[in-house]
């Protein structure tokens, strides 16, 4: 079946369709990835987007239950040069055309990726257009120029859980799975879902972490009075201006407890701390960004998924940068000056993309302990 991708400038690909049939908006952005695209599809930070794969050739893996950062795809739809038909590998269930089916993602392949990826590079991310029911170039033009923006959206809403659950999954182990750790929890985290995704949980419970996530509206008192050693802040979709409401929890909690935040959790934090954020031309999406760590002057590939960035100038008065993307000098990490509480905007807990960042779970981890040692001598010194 034919389809159609345009985008809003006027620029129109012809291809085919795969996955679900219909019509979908959203913004239209590439990954850089080579693999992984199914924790891709299933990561909710995509919400509101049409994602390009780079890679050629996407689908020879298939599908299995067990690659997923979420409980379902959330992105709007999916662009590949080619689907795999047939997968050829011990761990599949199913093909990627029957998920998207299932699912309900609309998919275009046969354009040209390369060509499509160069003009956003050019022109910048925006929003498109991809349909199988409508062929007509001029009239998704149109639709497409009449879609929303994801800038000024709350999209946190569309994806956080709607009631707080407690996660005791951890990482996965070749023969056993996603097992749980046969060690007692030795600190109480509190984590907001901005759109969580579930490896950064699992990192969390395989280093002695009793986790609990909480809805990205959780007033910051009741996280408080469930006295969590630390709070996560996570990951999730779109643009942060106008996730106000976490801007405001996260300013109660600062300095009452660790905080540690990832992705959209940093820009968050930073907003909180008075910064700054701005749209980014075409974003960065992908397993290979570099990135400096300043502290240690030591250059670390990761995974990111995110097209607004922390405007430098806007945090130094409270917070100190302690990463830089090497590709257009953005913010990638950040510390505050006076109390426990730092993020980054990359991916350390991968799932797609490199492990080099784990680390930061470890640093979370001694933050906490940290401020236990410290709790347990000022109760010791004041005779209580």
């Amino acid at each position: 079946m034919k389809a159609i991708l345009a985008l809003a400038d006027g620029r129109v690909f012809h291809g085919k369709s795969f996955g679900a049939t219909g019509e979908v908006t959203g913004e239209v952005v590439f990954n850089t990835s080579m693999t992984g695209y199914q924790e891709i599809l299933t990561d909710p930070s995509y919400r509101g987007e049409i994602v390009t794969m780079t890679y050629p050739m996407i689908g020879n893996c298939g599908i299995n239950p067990e690659d997923v950062e979420s409980s379902r795809p959330h992105l709007a739809g999916f662009v590949v040069k080619e689907c795999h038909e047939v997968p050829s590998n011990w761990r599949a269930r199913m093909s990627l055309d029957a998920y998207l089916k299932e699912n309900g993602i609309i998919g275009i392949q046969g354009i040209d990726t390369r060509a499509l990826v160069r003009h956003i590079r050019d022109h910048g991310a925006q929003t498109g257009i991809i349909s199988s029911v409508d062929i007509n170039p001029e009239s998704l033009v149109a639709k497409a120029r009449q879609a929303p923006s994801i800038v000024g959206r709350d999209l946190v809403r569309e994806v956080t859980c709607d009631a707080p659950y407690h996660w005791e999954e951890g990482l996965w182990e070749l023969g056993r799975g996603y097992a749980r750790p046969e060690t007692p929890p030795r600190f109480k985290v509190v984590a907001y879902d901005f759109g969580i995704k579930r490896n950064i949980l699992r990192n969390l419970v395989s280093l002695g972490c009793d986790v609990t996530v909480v809805p990205a509206f959780t007033p910051a008192e009741e996280v408080l009075a469930m006295d969590p050693d630390g709070v996560f802040l996570s990951n999730g979709p779109g643009d942060p201006e106008p996730i106000r409401y976490a801007q405001e929890n996260i300013r109660k909690i600062l300095g009452k407890k660790p905080i540690f935040g990832i992705c959209l959790g940093h820009q968050l934090l930073s907003l909180a701390l008075g910064g700054r954020t701005y749209k980014l031309k075409f974003g960065h999406r992908g397993g290979n960004q570099p990135v400096l760590q300043g502290e240690k002057h030591a250059v670390e590939i990761t995974s990111q998924n995110h097209g607004f960035a922390v405007d430098a100038a806007s945090i130094t008065d409270s917070a100190v940068q302690t990463h830089v993307n090497l590709n257009d000098s953005t913010v990638e990490g950040i510390c505050h000056r006076s109390v426990p509480a730092f993020s980054v905007q990359y991916h350390p807990e991968a799932s797609p993309g490199p492990h080099d960042a784990r680390y930061l779970f470890d640093r979370f981890i001694a933050m906490m302990e940290q401020e236990k040692q410290g709790k347990g001598s000022r109760i010791k010194e004041k005779g209580l």
